[in-house]
């Protein structure tokens, strides 16, 4: 058919209609491809990619990379247009860094041992604050009081908001023996979580070895540190039985707690749209929740664990625990009250919680 309107085509204009004629399906798939890339490129474009970074190992094991998880999971599930990519193990961000890359906006989200943070707000040091908070229940009504209301604002004016509660146990591990009272410190190479901390180990006679709960393995192996001070958590999921021969668990006289929130920086949060606030906020709630049940099997994880590795497991009784809390009132409370501004405030406010 083609022929008859053209008799004596050239060979030349033979090959160039047949190919324009095939060419035709061609583009037209091509025209769709590029159509369903434009519409796929558009849904993209709305999907806000959330980074969430933290110290702590990936993979099943720590609880508060499984806080983080949960939270990606549900936000997932939700289908808001949120998407959080999650890097443990300090993988994108080092231990200590994390509150100013959350403030650089070089991550979004953090689960991060507010302390951690003091250099930058040093009224964050009160939540590692030895003898402040005495038990899981008591972490509960500290988390309703005049205290944590407080730090919540010191977060909220630093440019981060709270997504997620988080209060861990600890507790003290040596090399060489059991430390139960003061005077067992003196002498030791003690690595300490924070500067509080730090003070009521100086004030027993140790001197103090400051380093993330990432690097205590291969300090104690190495002998850069004899002791230290961390979550029951951190204690399992970093394998410090390895290298302990003794471990102070918290009993009923915990006298280390340290608050470790999952945070988002202010500029991430004001992103979010109502129903993007609302899926991070529910998945928030329950990972706290989930935290809260686990918290207290944190703790006897890390007693059957040591036990299991044939490491000593003692606890503080109250004389033990109240002669920690003199030296602590000496060092740490005094310190914090004297150099922060509100210091004195803020650890009445929390003293004052039975």
């Amino acid at each position: 058919m083609t022929h008859s309107r053209n008799p004596s085509p050239s060979h030349h204009h033979r090959v160039a209609h047949s190919s324009t004629a095939r060419r035709h399906p061609v583009a037209t798939a091509i025209g769709a491809v590029v159509l369903a890339l434009g519409l796929a490129g558009a849904a993209v474009a709305q999907t806000i990619t959330l980074k969430a970074s933290h110290q702590f190992p990936g993979g099943k094991g720590d609880v508060r990379d499984e806080m983080v998880q949960m939270i990606a999971r549900d936000v997932a599930a939700a289908k808001v247009g949120v998407e959080i990519k999650v890097f443990p193990g300090s993988s994108l961000v080092k231990a200590q860094e994390q509150w100013k890359a959350m403030m650089t906006g070089q991550i979004d989200m953090t689960s991060f041992p507010l302390d951690y943070a003091s250099g930058f707000h040093p009224q964050f040091g009160a939540t590692l604050m030895p003898g402040l908070v005495k038990g899981h229940a008591h972490a509960r009504r500290i988390n309703d009081s005049a205290f944590m209301k407080d730090i919540k604002a010191i977060i909220e004016q630093g440019g981060a908001h709270v997504l997620a509660d988080a209060w861990l146990a600890g507790a003290f591990g040596s090399k060489d023996k059991c430390i139960k009272r003061p005077e067992d410190a003196a002498g030791l190479k003690v690595r300490s979580a924070g500067s509080t901390f730090a003070q009521m180990w100086a004030g027993a006679g140790a001197s103090i070895v400051s380093i993330p709960s990432s690097e205590v393995y291969n300090a104690l192996q190495q002998g850069v540190a004899q002791a230290t001070d961390t979550s029951t958590g951190s204690f399992v999921s970093f394998r410090l039985y390895e290298q302990l021969k003794c471990v102070t668990a918290p009993g009923d006289n915990a006298l280390w707690f340290m608050y470790e929130p999952v945070l988002i920086s202010k500029k991430s949060w004001d992103k979010l749209n109502d129903a993007q606030k609302k899926a991070l906020t529910a998945a928030s709630q329950k990972a706290e929740d989930y935290f809260e049940a686990e918290s207290k099997k944190l703790d006897d994880e890390m007693v059957e664990t040591f036990k299991k590795n044939k490491v000593e497991v003692v606890t503080l009784s109250d004389a033990d625990a109240e002669a920690w809390r003199a030296v602590a009132q000496k060092t740490s409370y005094k310190a914090f009250a004297e150099k922060v501004p509100g210091g004195k405030e803020l650890i009445e406010k929390a003293l004052s919680v039975k």
